[in-house]
């Protein structure tokens, strides 16, 4: 029998809802966890959470450390305060970035606050852990995390403290991480179900944690910072990492040009300038961004001209590739708007687009202030050092699995897996012995999910105008009991209690007992987004009913207060189990579903695009062929979002 739960008495409790929105929030969930008294800002990027803020971060706590649990993983707590010797064992002391929040104590010895955990818990890991027979290895925490943002914004969506689980995982063979992996991203699916999140599975870049294959999982909403492009076929991916099967086409109109196919420009210094010019479309002329690496040395980049450049890939390539700017071009002798490959200087090298393989004639700069060329050949003109690929995806590129054009849309990161290999145990000497006596160092994975920002999710998606509506699994209770008459009569003793009743049955709610008028009572009822409203009044009092009203679409209705208890706590006890709702025995929990689907692998691209590559080109004798491969593992079986339905819908059926 379930324990009996708390009545949360609104007349002593601390939630303190305001009427006004703060000037410097943007976005819904800002403003409306603001404004429910859920969270107060104390700083740049940083929150408190205040006592409803706090029921709901609760309950995504459970559900997430629930799914973790329930895939062998087992909790810890490391310290947030960690050495910088690890960090330097790493090379990510230097290489992280001015986001990691340095400390010196008052002996000089240098700290950081903990932004991830991968150094500590390798250093934690191998000296514990010595032989193969001790393998897999799954831990994970949630902790509290920092990053120094440099402009902290939108609430609890980019702050500079955050509350994430992560968890790490060590094996010895690459078969045993995969395994890990994807039951780890069928166990994440889950979570953003039972949190009724509409969610995608996107192939992902590994950032600053590091690693070749990784995916993250994005709550959609229009407020997202990430853009992203899906197929309806399961395909997903970060414009960041995903492939652009992009389709230049060859120059085909009409323009006068001298005896080396210059034609004047003058003032034109873009692509969009350059195709009208020519009355022509962006995708028949090519781009170019020319800048330095790591060294200094230039290099520069061509890709067809209805595309961006994909700077995280760029940088992949050409470790500390920067553009340059206005006085390194003139340095260089390079006329910015103008540039082309025929005729750079011999120190440039030439990185272009696979897209552009096929188009012999290409529209680009002549190297020339006011110039451009039309019918520039690679292979004949001049030499492309490497072809790769490095334009950013976006909507109408084709998608890699299928071949169908992919759509866009913004999402927000709510969590993310990664397979990270050897990169941390070989640079940190974290090693155990395996079945034929050598050392080796541990395979390892990483796994993180924003709980915090998986709050500010959830109220992006689920939102109106009145406030903030609540999914029934993360609610700070499952419902509020509005009493609608003045204090002490048989409105508030009945009010007092079914609330009583419902404890005793372990049903969390509310009782709304300040001395308030009825128009403030619902209001902040709508505006904290309570998923059940239970309104005792007069009238119905008298006619020994209670009205419902279902915060999610505003139904209403009428239940006998004899039963109402009873069915509300038949429907509140489906809140935790994976139900449908046309079942015939709706008090049963449906086994919950793994999501797994097709074996198809998110980064197991084959299209026909691929045969006619230059990597096919065997024979391409002084071109060299970037390997854009991620890793021998892949990315997390295709995915799809079956969010959790509202089990209160069932008490409004006929």
């Amino acid at each position: 029998m379930k324990p009996q739960a708390a009545v949360l008495y609104l007349s002593r409790y601390y939630a303190p809802t305001l009427k006004e929105t703060p000037s410097d929030a943007e976005l819904a969930s800002h403003r409306l966890l603001l404004r429910a008294g859920m969270i107060r800002k104390m700083g740049s990027g940083l929150y408190s959470f205040l006592p409803l803020g706090m029921r709901v971060l609760n309950n995504i706590t459970r559900i997430v450390c629930s799914e973790m649990d329930a895939i062998g993983a087992q909790q810890i707590i490391m310290p947030l305060l960690q050495p910088a010797e690890l960090w330097h064992e790493s090379g990510r002391w230097d290489d992280y970035g001015p986001e990691l929040m340095r400390i010196i104590d008052r002996h000089d010895a240098q700290f950081c606050l903990g932004p991830t955990h991968e150094e500590f818990i390798c250093a934690l890991v191998r000296n514990e852990v010595r032989s193969y027979k001790e393998l897999p290895v799954y831990l994970y925490q949630q902790q509290v995390k920092y990053r120094d943002e440099i402009r902290p914004r939108f609430g609890l969506m980019r702050s500079r403290e955050f509350v994430m689980n992560d968890g790490y995982s060590f094996h010895e063979t690459q078969e045993s991480l995969q395994k890990t992996y994807d039951e780890t991203s069928v166990a994440y699916a889950r979570m953003l179900d039972r949190m009724s999140l509409e969610w995608r599975a996107v192939e992902a870049d590994s950032g600053q944690i590091g690693g070749k294959v990784s995916t993250e999982f994005m709550a959609l909403a229009d407020a997202g910072e990430a853009a992203l492009v899906y197929c309806d076929c399961g395909y997903a991916a970060d414009v960041e990492a995903g492939d652009s099967l992009s389709h230049p086409k060859a120059f085909r109109g009409t323009q006068e040009t001298d005896e080396q196919g210059f034609f004047a420009t003058p003032g034109i210094h873009s692509i969009e300038d350059l195709a009208q010019f020519l009355h022509a479309t962006p995708c028949e002329c090519v781009k170019a961004l020319v800048g330095t690496d790591k060294d200094g040395n230039p290099v520069a980049f061509f890709i067809p001209g209805d595309h961006e450049l994909n700077y995280i890939k760029a940088q992949h390539l050409v470790p500390g590739f920067t553009l340059m700017n206005d006085a390194q071009l003139q340095e260089l002798g390079l006329p910015k708007g103008s540039i082309g490959p025929v005729g750079l200087p011999d120190n440039v090298r030439i990185f272009a687009d696979e897209s552009l393989w096929d188009i012999q004639g290409w529209v680009v700069g002549a190297n020339r202030d006011g110039y451009h060329r039309i019918g520039a050949r690679h292979g004949v003109d001049f030499n492309v050092d490497t072809w790769c690929t490095v334009c950013e995806v976006k909507a109408g590129d084709v998608c890699p699995c299928c071949g169908r054009k992919l759509k866009s849309a913004r999402g927000i990161e709510v969590s993310q897996v990664f397979q990270l290999g050897v990169k941390y145990s070989e640079s940190m000497h974290a090693t155990f012995m395996n079945e034929q006596g050598e050392e080796q160092p541990f395979i390892m994975g990483c796994y993180g999910v924003g709980v915090s920002r998986a709050m500010a999710a959830i109220v992006e998606q689920m939102h109106d105008d009145a406030g903030i509506v609540w999914p029934a699994t993360v609610a700070p209770a499952q419902a509020i009991i509005l009493p609608l008459d003045k204090e002490g009569s048989d409105v508030w003793e009945t009010a007092y209690k079914l609330a009583d009743r419902f404890a005793q049955r372990g049903v969390e709610v509310a009782l709304d007992d300040r001395s308030e008028r009825p128009g403030v009572k619902f209001n902040d009822a709508d505006l904290c987004g309570w998923p059940l409203q239970i309104i005792i009044g007069k009238r119905g009092l008298a006619a020994g009913v209670a009205e419902l009203k279902l915060r999610a679409t505003g139904q209403k209705t009428e239940i006998p207060l004899d039963e109402l208890v009873e069915r509300v706590t038949r429907a509140a006890q489906l809140v935790d189990c994976c139900v449908r709702e046309d079942k015939d025995a709706p008090t049963s929990a449906m086994e919950r579903t793994t999501h797994t689907q097709a074996a198809v692998q998110a980064t197991a691209h084959v299209s026909a695009q691929d045969a006619a590559s230059p990597a096919s080109q065997a024979d391409t004798a002084t071109n060299t062929v970037a390997d854009t491969s991620t890793s021998s593992g892949s990315a997390a079986p295709v995915l799809s979002a079956q969010p959790y339905p509202n089990p209160y819908t069932l008490l409004f059926k006929n």
